[in-house]
C-alpha cells in the first residue's frame, strides 16, 4: 500500500465502458481498529489490520456477533471506534468530522433503509442535495442512478418506498448510496430480507455494476455462498473479529487455514465453486424466437420451421414470456392466451453456474433464458453447455491436486535427501 492521494484504477477482467470508464474506487488501511464498549471486559473488535486495494469487493464473513458488522460500520464512523487508525486513499479518516466523511461513503444496509416519507427520486437525490448540488445535475443523476440500477425513471421517479418490491427498494438503496459518485461502498448485509430468487438477482446486478464502476466495496455477510458469488477477496472472521483467513474465494475453498474456516466452508466445497465461474463464461446461444404481437401465421411458420421442438415468445418489451411447443397452438384453439408454458425463471449473464444449474433442473426442461439489465432476452443456455462446464472444473480441480500431490512428494524426497547427505552410512554426522 503506498498511501497515494489519488484514487488507483482498478484492475480486472471487467471491461468498464461509457459513463462508469473514469469511475475508480480507493485504497482502505484498517490498522488495528479496537471497539470497546463499556461495561463488557472483552472488545467487541479488537486489533483489526486490513488493506483493501482500490476496485476490490471485499466480503466480511463470519459467526453471528464475530463484529463484522461494527467492524463496517467503523470505516465511516457510524461506530467510532475505541482505538486504531482507518487511512481511504491514504487519508487518514480517524479525526476528521465524521458527518463530511459519511456523504463520500456511500452506505447500504438491509431493507434498504430508504425515508418512507420521501420519493424515490428524493431519496436517490439526497446526498447530492447535502453536499450543494445544482438542481439540474442532480436531476440528470436520479435519472442516471436509476438507469443504472435498471429501474425505468419515467416509472419511478415520483413513487414512494411503500409502493416498491422488496427488490426495487434494494435498488434504490444502492442508488441512492452510489449518487454522489463516492469512491468506497459499504454494504451490511444489503439482500439479507429479500427472497432467494430476487437476491440472486441482486447480487448479479452488483456484479454487473461493479464491472461498469469500479468500486471499493466491503461488503458484510453471514451466507457464505453470497461471498464467494460476490468477492474479489474474502475475510473469514472469528470472534472479535480476529481474521482467521483473508484471500481469494478459490484459495479458501481448496485450501482453508484452519478447522474453523473448513467449518465454515462447509460441506461440498467443489460445488461452491459453481459460484465462481459465470454465464458469460460459458457458450450462450441463440433460439427461435416469437413475438406476441406478431401474427398467429408466422408464429405457426417459425414452429415448423425451428431446429427444436419449441420456440420462446417474448412479450412487447423483448423478455422472454412463453416456452412454445408443436401442438400447443393447436390445443389452445390458436390462442396466445392458453398456450404454452410461462417463464418462470431467467438468469444474467454475471448469473453463476450454480444460479444456472438450479433454473434448468427446476425447470426440467434441459435450458434456461438469459436475460440483460431489462429482463430482455439475449440468449438460451443448457445444461449439456453447463455440465460441460462442470466437467471441465472438476478434471481442472483434479490435475491440480495430482500436481500438488506430485510437489508434496518432490518436497519430501529432497528433504529426505538432504537429510542422508549431512549423516554417515552408521547415523553418525558426517
Amino acid at each position: 500500500m503506498n498511501g497515494t492521494t489519488g484514487a488507483t484504477e482498478a484492475t480486472g477482467n471487467a471491461g468498464a465502458a461509457g459513463r462508469g470508464a473514469a469511475t475508480t474506487g480507493a485504497t482502505i488501511e484498517l490498522e488495528s481498529l479496537t471497539k470497546r464498549y463499556p461495561g463488557n471486559p472483552q472488545p467487541a473488535v479488537e486489533n483489526v489490520s486490513m488493506e483493501i486495494k482500490a476496485g476490490e469487493t471485499v466480503i466480511l464473513v463470519g459467526p453471528s456477533g464475530c463484529g463484522k458488522s461494527t467492524t463496517l460500520k467503523m470505516i465511516n464512523r457510524l461506530i467510532e471506534p475505541s482505538g486504531g487508525r482507518i487511512r481511504i486513499n491514504g487519508e487518514d479518516v480517524t479525526d476528521i468530522d465524521p458527518v463530511k466523511l459519511r456523504r463520500k461513503v456511500g452506505y447500504a444496509i438491509q431493507s434498504s433503509g430508504l425515508f418512507p416519507h420521501m420519493t424515490v427520486a428524493q431519496n436517490i437525490a439526497l446526498v447530492p442535495k447535502m453536499i450543494g448540488w445544482p438542481k439540474a445535475r442532480i436531476r440528470a443523476r436520479v435519472e442516471e442512478m436509476l438507469d443504472l440500477v435498471g429501474l425505468d425513471a419515467g416509472e419511478f421517479h415520483g413513487r414512494y418506498p411503500r409502493q416498491l418490491s422488496g427488490g426495487q427498494q434494494q435498488r434504490v438503496g444502492v442508488a441512492r448510496a452510489l449518487a454522489a459518485d463516492p469512491p468506497v461502498l459499504l454494504m451490511d448485509e444489503p439482500f439479507g430480507a429479500v427472497d432467494p430468487i430476487t437476491r440472486d438477482h441482486l447480487q448479479d446486478e452488483l456484479i454487473r455494476l461493479q464491472h461498469e464502476l469500479h468500486k471499493t466495496i466491503v461488503f458484510v455477510t453471514h451466507d457464505f455462498d453470497e461471498a464467494i458469488k460476490l468477492g474479489d477477496r474474502i475475510a473469514v472472521l472469528r470472534e472479535r473479529s480476529h481474521i482467521a483467513q483473508f484471500d481469494t474465494p478459490e484459495a479458501i475453498l481448496t485450501n482453508p487455514a484452519d478447522d474453523f474456516v473448513s467449518g465454515f466452508v462447509g460441506a461440498g466445497a467443489a460445488l461452491k465453486r459453481l459460484n465462481l465461474t459465470r454465464v458469460r463464461d460459458v457458450g450462450i446461444t441463440d433460439y427461435p424466437t416469437v413475438n406476441v404481437e406478431d401474427p398467429l401465421q408466422h408464429i405457426f411458420n417459425q414452429l415448423r420451421a425451428a431446429g427444436t421442438n419449441e420456440i420462446l415468445l417474448l412479450d412487447r418489451r423483448g423478455r422472454p414470456y412463453k416456452w412454445l411447443r408443436r401442438g400447443d397452438l393447436m390445443r389452445a384453439k390458436g390462442s396466445l392466451a392458453r398456450a404454452g408454458t410461462l417463464v418462470h425463471d431467467t438468469v444474467t449473464r454475471d448469473a453463476t453456474l450454480r444460479d444456472a444449474l438450479e433454473a434448468v433442473l427446476t425447470d426440467n426442461a434441459g435450458r434456461v433464458a438469459v436475460t440483460g439489465r431489462r429482463g430482455e432476452y439475449e440468449g438460451v443456455v443448457d445444461v449439456e453447455t453447463l455440465m460441460n462446464s462442470v466437467h471441465e472444473m472438476l478434471e481442472a480441480d483434479r490435475l491440480d491436486a495430482m500436481e500438488h500431490q506430485h510437489d508434496l512428494e518432490e518436497a519430501r524426497a529432497e528433504q529426505t535427501h538432504a537429510e542422508q547427505e549431512g549423516f554417515g552410512g552408521n547415523g553418525a554426522k558426517a
